[in-house]
């Protein structure tokens, strides 16, 4: 049996679901996960292996927006140091045939180091945080990034697009449910026009959960609220219902009639493959969020009128999608394995 170990990044929990739903795709393989946060929590509630070592630095977010990049950027590069110590001891121990990163950077330098097979998976080739001086150290550290991506043996990228050199573009990557909706709305006692509230795995958008409340509650219609606050956030909230951190949002998503969330890909991914109408509100300054928040028409400033977004997405027809960016990720994954293993 082939021994893989699986680095997720734990900054945030949309990696290590995808890379959930990828792994539940591998089969005859070993997996050990390396993580650490709310993305630990999940894989232990799931009765994964794994290594629960990283401690990544927070974002300081205020009122919504990104503060002190400069600041986080330094934090990010002396958490990377870390993470190769860490990394480079696990991978000597476990012997392992290959190396998966999700955005983990630090073990892939370590995989290349010694020879090992390795595999990146990817939203984005470069970062955007900083602005003037600061940004020159930004630019530095993603021609490091680029050479490692480089280097590596296949990069994920989960979206649609042609392939190039060692790049290979799946589409979204999602988790899958052998439930239809009704079984699912039955399940989680769904009874009425059912809105969700998520932040993901850090308490950055508490902002977003207050005024989505207040938004919802100001439309005046028989709706259920429920707020999944996640594992960074102990504080329950009046007039709704409280599920505080769960392993399956992509099926509380499907069973919902809309979800209001940060502009996170995997989010937005589960939502557009199940159909679930979405406002995406993304942290001000943080570059990726934006993207992606722009990719489906919405820009920070829109927390200001979610009154009017939920009631144009409740009439919204839902559009369910066809991924297959899952499965074809992981035949990617055994074709590398095999190969591998003839040569």
């Amino acid at each position: 049996m082939n021994v893989c170990d699986f680095f997720s990044s734990p900054i945030g929990l949309g990696h290590v679901t995808r890379d959930i739903a990828i792994v539940n795709n591998l089969e005859d393989i070993s997996i050990n996960f390396v993580t650490g946060s709310g993305a630990a929590q999940i894989l232990k509630k799931l009765d994964y292996k794994i290594d629960d070592v990283y401690n990544p630095p927070s974002f300081i977010v205020e009122n919504g927006m990104l503060n002190n990049q400069t600041k986080w950027l330094w934090s990010y590069f002396q958490y990377y140091k870390t993470c190769k110590k860490i990394s480079e001891k696990i991978i000597k121990t476990n012997n392992s045939d290959l190396i998966i990163s999700d955005e983990d950077f630090a073990s892939l330098t370590v995989a290349q180091n010694l020879k090992i097979p390795n595999i990146l998976i990817t939203d984005v080739l470069e970062t955007k945080f900083t602005k003037g001086i600061a940004s020159f150290v930004e630019r530095k550290m993603n021609k490091s990034m680029m050479k490692i991506i480089k280097k590596c043996d296949l990069v994920i990228i989960p979206e649609q697009g042609d392939n190039q050199d060692n790049i290979r573009r799946t589409g979204p990557i999602v988790r899958e449910t052998n439930f239809s909706r009704e079984e699912l709305r039955k399940k989680f006692s769904f009874n009425k026009t059912t809105i969700i509230i998520s932040i993901g795995g850090t308490n950055v958008g508490l902002f977003l959960i207050d005024k989505a409340i207040q938004s919802i509650l100001k439309v005046n219609q028989d709706i259920e609220i429920v707020v999944i606050s996640g594992p960074a956030v102990t504080k329950k909230f009046d007039n709704v219902k409280n599920l505080g951190f769960v392993d399956n949002l992509h099926e509380l998503i499907f069973a919902s009639d809309l979800i209001i969330s940060l502009a996170g890909k995997s989010t937005i991914d589960e939502a557009r493959a199940y159909g679930t109408p979405g406002i995406f509100i993304p942290i001000k300054n943080h570059f990726e969020q934006e993207d992606n928040a722009k990719a489906e028409g919405f820009v920070f400033e829109d927390i200001n009128r979610l009154d009017k977004l939920i009631l144009e997405k409740l009439e919204q027809k839902r559009n369910k999608i066809n991924m297959k960016g899952t499965k074809l990720a992981s035949e990617i994954i055994k074709k590398l394995i095999k190969e591998k293993s003839n040569s």
